[in-house]
């Protein structure tokens, strides 16, 4: 590992993607790291699936809304607020879990990116595969939640609802309906206005991912360090891939989507980007590969043109004039 991370400092922007020793498809927690694991496994991972069946389910109240709008009498107003409610729990829970994210991945950078990045990654290959985990759920969320853009027009109608005061806790109550403890929580402290605020980015997940580590290795001064850990998690990924001709569809896939985020990511905390001609992270190989992935039969989600999309719209240093023309050509083009 500590070879890896020798050959990622030589930074050049087309040098070969070394090899690892480090085995993304086999990493389990040490017994030093398993208690810290088990919490932030808990915390960060466990909930992703549950999250991402539900969002995969929503089903939009469009229609019932119109309905309200342009007719608005209690009927039409009252099925149009029961379609919503459903939305409004969901959106809840998931304002609620980029809040454990914000409060977990530090304490995971943490020791991943203090001191030697190198002996880090080697004792803690079981926190290091965990970050591959979150950032895989990442991709999937924010995948979903494009797909879905009636999200937020069905928030806003809950939001001018209670605007109007149309229904109250005690008027629920009245019909024997259950009090959502979300309504109630939004009108004391604006939590409506913190959930439109998240949902209204395209991608929030990501977003919520870039700010906090933004924020923790300004804070700790750890940009480089945790360029490192990215631009290693990175080349695991890629020789993951590139190598394992037996690979699944469904590793093959993890894999593509944790090597586009950690460039995404690496991209917005080194000062210098991703696609500089300094950068240790071989972008053209890395389209190269992920156009390859058709021959790999992976699920519909992880296509090229969608993990290409996210690199061309989620990257911050990708039209730099500094950018050389050759990567930017590769990345806008493919």
């Amino acid at each position: 590992m500590g070879q890896l991370l020798s050959s990622l400092n030589l930074r050049g922007g087309d040098t070969i993607v070394p090899e690892l020793g480090f085995d993304i498809e086999t990493a389990t927690p040490s017994t030093d790291e398993l208690s810290l694991y088990n919490q932030l496994s808990e915390l960060l991972v466990q909930p992703g699936p549950r999250l991402l069946q539900v969002l995969g389910q929503y089903t939009s109240g469009s229609t019932l809304i119109r309905d309200a709008i342009a007719t608005p009498n209690p009927e039409n107003e009252n099925k149009a607020w029961e379609a919503v409610l459903p939305t409004v729990d969901m959106l809840r829970d998931f304002y609620d879990y980029a809040g454990d994210l914000g409060k977990g991945l530090p304490r995971l950078l943490d020791v991943l990116c203090q001191g030697n990045v190198s002996k880090n990654l080697e004792e803690h290959q079981g926190l290091t595969k965990l970050l591959a985990d979150l950032l895989d759920f990442v991709f999937e969320f924010d995948h979903l939640k494009m797909r879905n853009p009636t999200l937020q027009n069905d928030f806003s109608y809950y939001r001018r609802m209670l605007q109007r005061g149309r229904y109250s806790s005690t008027e629920r109550l009245s019909v024997n309906e259950p009090v959502s403890d979300l309504r109630s929580a939004m009108v004391e402290d604006d939590r409506a206005n913190q959930i439109s605020l998240f949902i209204a980015y395209p991608t929030p997940m990501l977003k919520c991912v870039i700010d906090t580590a933004t924020e923790f290795v300004e804070k700790k001064g750890l940009q480089k360090s945790m360029a490192e850990c990215l631009a290693a998690l990175w080349a695991a990924c890629f020789q993951t891939v590139s190598k394992k001709r037996s690979l699944g569809p469904d590793l093959s896939a993890f894999c593509l989507k944790v090597m586009v985020v950690s460039i995404i990511l690496y991209d917005h905390i080194d000062p210098n980007g991703a696609f500089s001609k300094g950068s240790p992270i071989n972008i053209k190989n890395s389209v190269k590969i992920i156009q390859t992935i058709h021959a790999l039969n992976i699920p519909k989600e992880s296509s090229a043109s969608n993990l290409l999309s996210a690199l061309r719209y989620n990257s911050k240093h990708l039209n730099d004039d500094s950018t050389p023309k050759g990567v930017k050509n590769v990345v806008l083009t493919a």
